[in-house]
């Protein structure tokens, strides 16, 4: 990872993550909002639900040692560590974020279940084969190299362990290539939310192959999920969300204003959110 790119995402979060946690809670990733994308719910309960409803899609039903690549505050992780009864390592580029996921950890009682680290996903400081879970939700979109990072994530897999990966993508390509135009409402989403670029969903599930990943299956839940930009806009304007934004900074507070290119970009069908999962 280029230290340029690794600086400014770790600056990104660090300036960020306390306003997001303040506003929208622990969980730094969309909602569910049901299959056709029309159920009416609570925010942080569509996050909650976009979590159940993978581990379903994935048939994960225990995990004892899980890895979550790109932890945030520890949403996930301390989410999967209470369900599964199950140890749970973060990882994240923000000492900010590690530092408040341990936080998180002791007041829920699971400081002896978890642990997280400042660490490069494409680089991680792990043994071969040291988790049967490896979770990465919304992380690899932020990712300089997708095949360096999905070895990474092989390589610290378990025999027989699961990958899910769920990520920013772009619409495929294989029938009709990006326009102009496409590219760059892509080039500025990348600049405000501090990414390389991202790729689509079958050049993933390429990817994954040459692992090799077995029983590989692939998702499109954009449908399910694009009603989360919606409700993130809403709330990004009352006063509590303005005067945090502020007090956070200007790349914070740029990431605001453009929300409404992760909007605009589902609702020309640009923005993709798509799930991939596989065993070792």
């Amino acid at each position: 990872m280029s230290a340029t790119l690794y600086q400014r995402i770790q600056q990104f979060y660090d300036a960020s993550s306390g306003l997001w946690e303040d506003i929208w809670g622990e969980h730094m990733h969309h909602g569910y909002y049901g299959a056709d994308g029309t159920e009416q719910k609570n925010r942080r309960q569509a996050q909650i639900d976009l979590i159940e409803e993978l581990l379903n899609w994935a048939d994960i039903e225990r995990a004892e040692n899980i890895l979550d690549v790109g932890c945030g505050i520890g949403g996930s992780s301390l989410y999967l560590a209470a369900k599964f009864q199950a140890q749970a390592t973060g990882i994240t580029l923000s000492p900010v974020q590690a530092a408040r996921a341990t936080e998180r950890a002791k007041e829920a009682g699971l400081s002896g279940r978890s642990q997280f680290l400042v660490a490069n996903a494409q680089a991680m400081p792990f043994e071969d084969n040291s988790f049967d879970l490896v979770w990465s939700l919304e992380s690899g979109e932020h990712m300089p190299d997708k095949t360096k990072f999905m070895q990474e994530c092989y390589r610290v897999l378990k025999p027989g362990g699961t990958l899910i990966m769920v990520t920013w993508c772009h619409r495929p390509t294989d029938e009709t290539p990006l326009t102009a135009d496409e590219q760059k409402h892509l080039e500025d989403i990348y600049r405000v939310y501090c990414l390389p670029y991202v790729i689509s969903l079958p050049e993933y599930e390429a990817i994954a192959r040459q692992l090799p990943l077995n029983n590989i299956r692939t998702a499109d839940w954009s449908v399910a999920v694009a009603p989360f930009w919606n409700v993130v806009i809403d709330s990004a304007f009352t006063p509590q969300a303005i005067i945090g934004l502020f007090l956070a900074g200007w790349t914070t507070i740029q990431g605001a204003l453009s929300l409404g290119l992760m909007r605009r970009g589902y609702e020309r069908g640009l923005i993709k959110f798509g799930l991939l999962c596989g065993n070792k």
